[in-house]
């Protein structure tokens, strides 16, 4: 009798599930099932996301085909909402909202991050993240939009609430999008008959730390906050929204803003899975030990932004909600396992860190690689090579438009895709629990 291979399932393809599917994908050679559980059949490369809101990049450039690129592993489109640990079954919900369900011998959580939510009145209802594609295509539109009704308004109050965008949030996500936005709009007036002879667009940053990117070297943090402040941006430190309306924000200065768009770049929490399954947890993130294994389920491992996994390198602390961890840890997880199946030895996950990178636009970026501090174009050329060697697909597509932008205007059409109802602020919202199947942008 022919013995039944063991299935590893693993659920999710962000950074840590993408490099955990590929590593077993090569790794078991055959021996093991290996099903990937995604909701979509693409793995988004989110650092470049900012640049396909400002109309650099076309969305497919950064979206890398799951079945082309993963060899040898399964997909199965869903999205998991409970799992039976006892039973070693995953309950999932397809795309056209039909049930499924599938055992496993070996399971790997990567379930990711959602949008951190604030109980700040109107932010739910006013304000849009930025986690995924459907709000990046959102966002492209909403900017270009807004642009396009600013040059045919008569009213300067109208007008200028119009070219008025707030980002809350000055992380890289916050200001990556900031540093992208500004140069977009720019790029939208000088299009535009209407607002040519007006004032440039106005983009405010806001955060409640002392700095930008409080999280890195304050060299980095510094260069920055230089490049924002030469293109206009308005940096406020310590300042962060008090309401959100449809006509503008209150700051928590007292301060009204009149805008149309808030975009709401605070940081992230673990996907509400995590909550759901009952397992152990510290600050909201799934417990597990250096291995990346759940203590008292042997045959379970998780990894990336929805786990606490204990930093080696910092004892007494957990690795922090980054592309570079998750990525890293989706190897390791790969590795261990394996080693549970009998191929190799567990590994304890261990990373030093090798630097940071913040693309600012343009030639401008601020990295410090192997934690040398670099600006300007230098630091710009080796945050591109960087993200190109990432990358683990569509290189020359990504170069090509690097390179149409850099010889031709910026193109500034709304694509009208995704519709504001579509990508709420607050995922967990019972109203948009279930879209309807033929909506534009559903995900």
């Amino acid at each position: 009798m022919k013995r039944r291979r063991p299935r590893i399932v693993i659920v999710g393809a962000g950074f840590a599930g993408y490099e955990c599917a590929r590593t077993l994908s090569r790794q078991a050679k055959g021996a093991a099932e290996i099903v990937l559980i995604n909701p979509n059949d693409y793995f988004l490369y989110v650092p470049l996301l900012p640049e396909v809101a400002a109309g650099i990049l076309e969305p497919r450039r950064i979206s890398v085909s799951l079945t082309a690129t993963l060899p040898g592993v399964r997909l199965v489109l869903g999205e998991v909402h409970d799992v039976d640990f006892d039973a070693r079954r995953v309950d999932y919900t397809d795309p056209e909202d039909r049930g499924g369900s599938l055992s496993y011998d070996r399971l790997v959580l990567t379930v990711g991050s959602v949008n951190k939510l604030l109980p700040i009145p109107g932010v739910a209802e006013h304000a849009h993240g930025f986690r995924g594609m459907p709000e990046a295509l959102y966002l492209r539109d909403h900017i270009t939009r807004q642009i396009e009704m600013a040059g045919a308004a008569d009213d300067p109050a109208e007008r200028a609430a119009r070219t008025t965008f707030v980002v809350v949030g000055a992380g890289y996500t916050g200001t990556e999008v900031t540093a992208q936005g500004v140069r977009f709009t720019d790029s939208l007036v000088r299009q535009n008959t209407g607002l040519r002879d007006g004032p440039r667009p106005r983009w405010l940053l806001l955060d409640l730390a002392d700095r930008l990117l409080p999280e890195l070297d304050e060299r980095l943090s510094g260069t920055a906050d230089r490049v924002l402040r030469a293109r206009g941006v308005e940096i406020r430190t310590r300042t962060s929204v008090k309401e959100a309306t449809a006509d503008g924000v209150l700051l928590d200065d007292g301060e009204f803003i009149g805008t149309r768009s808030l975009i709401w770049c605070v940081g992230v929490r673990p996907d509400p899975l995590v909550e759901a399954v009952g397992l152990p947890t510290d600050k909201g993130r799934l417990c597990v030990d250096a291995y990346l294994g759940v203590p008292g389920r042997p045959e379970v491992f998780a990894c990336g932004d929805a786990t606490a996994v204990p930093d080696l390198t910092r004892p007494g602390e957990t690795t922090p909600m980054t592309a570079q961890h998750a990525q890293r840890q989706g190897k390791v997880a790969a590795h261990n396992v394996a080693a549970s199946c009998g191929q190799g030895t567990p590994r304890a996950y261990e990373h030093h860190d090798l630097g940071f990178m913040v693309d600012l636009g343009g030639v401008q970026a601020a990295a410090n690689p192997l934690h040398v501090p670099l600006s300007g174009p230098l630091a710009g050329a080796i945050t591109r090579g960087y993200h190109l060697l990432a990358m683990p697909g569509n290189r020359i597509r990504v170069a090509t438009d690097w390179f149409l932008d850099a010889v031709l205007p910026r193109q500034g059409v709304q694509l009208g895709l995704v519709r504001s109802w579509s990508v709420p602020l607050d995922t967990e919202t019972p109203e948009v629990a279930r879209v309807p199947n033929d909506t534009p942008g559903r995900s």
